[in-house]
């Protein structure tokens, strides 16, 4: 099996500020994110106000399964009301890893 990565694009809030958005990233990645299994990282990316978020899996069922335990999490639903997934450039893919250059 491969790796998977979810790539996420996406603004925040108009009532969000950058300044409350960060610790929120934060502790969804470390209270969340990282107790998931087979998280490996993850970049919390910026151009302008479009934000992406890229995480690397050890599987796609490990993000499926992270997904599903994200609906009965508060710390990831904290961190989720914050994103404007339907902003104008916003989305989701999962692609996997076919071959990694170091």
């Amino acid at each position: 099996m491969s790796n998977a990565v979810e790539f996420v694009a996406f603004k925040l809030k108009k009532s969000v500020s950058e300044a409350e958005f960060m610790p929120v990233s934060d502790k969804f990645n470390s209270d969340f994110l990282a107790k998931q299994k087979g998280y490996i990282s993850r970049k919390l990316l910026l151009k302008g106000d479009m934000w992406a978020d890229m995480v690397l899996w050890e599987t796609e069922a490990d993000h499926l399964n992270a997904m599903e335990a994200s609906r009965e999490d508060a710390v990831a639903a904290e961190y989720m009301s914050m994103l404007n997934l339907s902003a104008k450039g916003s989305f989701y893919h999962l692609f996997s890893v076919e071959k990694t250059y170091d």
